[in-house]
């Protein structure tokens, strides 16, 4: 892992001089590289600085640097640089996650100040890491895995029983019911809880370098091998490893996995000398894992290996009943995390959650909350009908209606032909309910009468 605060990323070697002089009368270290994979061979989830890097370089460019950085670790701030005033790329590295996005010629002062607030916003992000792994290590289940729906009740017992001891465990759930959650707990409630706990994305493995990532390299096993690097498997020695979509990763490679986790040991790019591992496998997928097999994209016999006890999470749908509670404990926590205090929530407004369908699951949910919270409820018209919940049926489906076409007005900015469209109502129709239901007549945007 690289000690420097900032790792800048550049071909052109002026750049990369005055880069590393401007940084250094800041105070910052900075190491300097003109080639990508080199430069991110020295990151890893702990790197406590931010990547600077230019956009346009042969071969491996800025995206590309994003996308694998956001591998290692999707909170590293990443800063792209551009002398080619490109908007559709600067789109595209906003949309990727970019940090950053700063057009060259650039005054270095302002690269600094960026710089600086990124390290800053890293910092923290690493520091809220330590705590919550604090405090997730001395919580209960019952308080990380919420809920009294009996899937629930079974899955925390099946927890507490799988737990210590040291069986390969596979994980099955759709997305956003909590694999990982799950997982760190199995490791949390197990001896090895002292030592590492390695979450792998292996959707997010970058194909070329996959296997020096998971297995590491000896120094000039490759172009860019300036120095050693021990792989993510034998970083997690005495703790567990986690690898997340399973069904994803290449199959040449799950080949090469299945070998390190059959013989405990994994022998590094340009090696001849294994290293052993010791360690514990927690493996997730969101479907079915039978059906990827059937399908060609899992190795059954990496499945026999990781299957020795299985774990199937519920999605929200089928604990309903939970989501009352899931969404007042979510809010609260949004609450914290934003220094908000937590807003009167509407028992008849929560009870409505209970009709929606959440294909993202928990997650979702706490999305929901979130936004709750930081909208005060304004984001969500049902919050009216179920405010109207002591009226009759008439004065509820008119408060819905009133907080639909308020809602709709404010997201198209006054702009009534998109209203109409979303609606699906005629302008007759719609001018007809504003004033039935006392909604502001107001110019639009392009000062169109409503």
């Amino acid at each position: 892992m690289s000690g420097a605060a900032v790792i800048f990323i550049d071909d052109d070697p002026a750049m990369r001089r005055a880069a590393e002089q401007w940084f250094s009368l800041a105070g910052l270290e900075t190491e300097v590289f003109s080639s990508a994979p080199v430069a991110l061979n020295r990151l890893d989830a702990g790197f406590a600085g931010v990547v600077v890097s230019d956009v346009r370089m042969p071969g491996f460019d800025g995206i590309d640097v994003l996308r694998t950085v956001r591998a290692v670790d999707p909170e590293i701030p990443v800063i792209l640089l551009t002398g080619h005033g490109d908007v559709a790329l600067a789109v595209e590295a906003m949309r990727e996650g970019a940090h950053d996005f700063l057009e060259k010629p650039f005054d270095p002062d302002r690269v600094l100040d960026r710089v600086k607030r990124a390290l800053k916003l890293r910092r923290l992000v690493l520091e809220n890491r330590r705590l919550r792994q604090h405090v997730d290590g001395e919580r209960p289940l019952e308080e990380r895995l919420i809920g009294q729906a009996p899937s629930m009740v079974r899955l925390r017992g099946e927890i507490a029983a799988v737990a210590p001891t040291d069986a390969s465990v596979l994980i099955v759930g759709a997305t956003g019911t909590g694999k990982e959650v799950v997982a760190r707990a199995l490791h949390d409630l197990s001896p090895r809880a002292s030592k590492p706990f390695v979450a792998i994305n292996t959707a997010a493995l970058p194909e070329t370098m996959a296997e020096a990532e998971l297995f590491g390299f000896e120094k000039g096993a490759f172009t860019g091998a300036n120095e050693r690097r021990a792989g993510l498997l034998v970083h997690a020695a005495g703790g567990t490893v986690f690898l997340d979509e399973l069904s994803a990763m290449a199959m040449p490679l799950q080949a090469k996995v299945l070998r390190a986790i059959e013989n405990r040991e994994v022998t590094p790019i340009g090696s001849n000398t294994p290293v052993t591992l010791d360690i514990r496998v927690v493996a997730a997928t969101n479907e079915p894992p039978e059906r990827a097999v059937a399908e060609g994209r899992l190795r059954a016999d990496l499945l026999y290996r990781l299957d020795v006890l299985r774990l199937e999470l519920p999605s929200l749908g089928e604990r309903g009943a939970d989501i009352p509670l899931l969404f007042e404990r979510f809010v609260g926590e949004a609450a914290l995390r934003h220094g908000r205090p937590v807003p009167d929530i509407d028992p008849a407004f929560v009870a409505t959650l209970g009709a929606r369908a959440f294909p993202g699951n928990v997650r979702e949910l706490r999305n929901l909350a979130e936004r709750f919270l930081l909208t005060r409820g304004a984001a969500f018209p049902e919050k009216a009908l179920a405010g109207a919940s002591g009226g009759s049926l008439k004065a509820r489906l008119d408060a819905f209606e009133k907080a639909e076409i308020e809602a709709a007005l404010k997201r198209h900015q006054g702009n009534v032909g998109a209203v109409l469209d979303e609606l699906d109502l005629p302008r007759r129709t719609l001018n007809e309910k504003m004033v039935r239901l006392g909604i502001r007549r107001a110019e639009t945007e392009s000062g169109e009468p409503v």
